[in-house]
């Protein structure tokens, strides 16, 4: 399955929307997945996955047959979450990935702080 960068950032979202400590999330049923009219739940459930292995999610995630259980984000994931929440900071990562050819999630990561360090300096230079 091809990696979904909209899907991603969307899962980040609706999981720190949702998390409450002590709780887990769950994406176990019809209604859990309705979070996500653009993709299937089996594109949810790869994308989780993925997040997962790339450290935005604490501890582990589990995996059920049809679901998964989430504990919360990581600090890994509220930073990239953190670099990506503004739509035009989104794009800007988007557009960059693409014209170098890569949407791995490190290297979305990297593109994402890199594109917040360049509007931090901007302020910092008026």
């Amino acid at each position: 399955m091809r990696l979904k960068p909209d899907c991603v950032r969307e899962i980040l979202l609706d999981v720190e929307k949702r998390a409450i400590y002590g709780q887990t999330v769950s994406y176990l049923n019809s209604i859990d997945f309705q979070a996500f009219p653009n993709y299937s739940p089996n594109e949810v459930l790869y994308h989780i996955r993925q997040c997962h292995e790339s450290g935005f999610f604490i501890g582990n995630t589990r995996f059920l047959y049809e679901g998964c259980i989430i504990k919360d984000l990581s600090p890994a994931g509220h930073e990239f979450l953190a670099n990506i929440r503004k739509d035009t900071n989104w794009n800007k990562t988007k557009e960059i990935a693409q014209s170098v050819g890569s949407t791995s999630l490190d290297v979305m990561k990297d593109i994402a702080a890199q594109v917040i360090s360049n509007l931090i300096s901007g302020q910092l230079s008026k």
